[in-house]
């Protein structure tokens, strides 16, 4: 089995804050099953920094707490994450939730109060449109 996931569940220092969203029940499951992983961080990829200030997606495009726009690094990183994807072929993919990457449900809405909104990150996206099925590690074990 191959899975392509978010590198922050994998313990790689790569949040918005400088931290991670390491997450003990994937890495069972890359155990259990033997799995081949590829950690993708499609903000890194895009050339953002981390530490970075943190962003939301607004009106279908992303910006940072600062007001700023910063759609053309989440894009360039989550076309980057789209080709591993297309290369590796990989029979799960998994992802941080709520992520304005990677969030595979929902988001936050952009006016950074917290408040949670029904939609995907901006490589959840670009995944659904070419026919991938990515989960939300916060379902792992309901897919797996």
């Amino acid at each position: 089995m191959k899975i392509v996931c978010s590198a922050c569940l994998l313990g790689t220092d790569c949040k918005y804050n400088g931290g991670n969203n390491y997450s003990e029940k994937l890495v069972s499951f890359i155990r259990e099953q033997g799995a081949q992983v590829i950690p993708v961080c499609p903000e890194v990829m895009g050339g953002l920094p981390t530490p970075r200030v943190p962003s939301e997606i607004r009106d279908g495009r992303v910006y940072n707490r600062n007001g700023e726009d910063v759609h053309a690094a989440f894009t360039a990183g989550a076309q980057q994450a789209l080709q591993v994807v297309k290369d590796e072929n990989p029979d799960r993919i998994i992802l941080q939730s709520r992520s304005p990457s990677c969030g595979c449900k929902e988001v936050y809405d952009g006016t950074f109060c917290g408040k949670r909104v029904k939609g995907q990150g901006i490589f959840a996206q670009m995944l659904l449109k070419e026919g991938y099925q990515p989960d939300d590690i916060e379902d792992l074990e309901e897919v797996a």
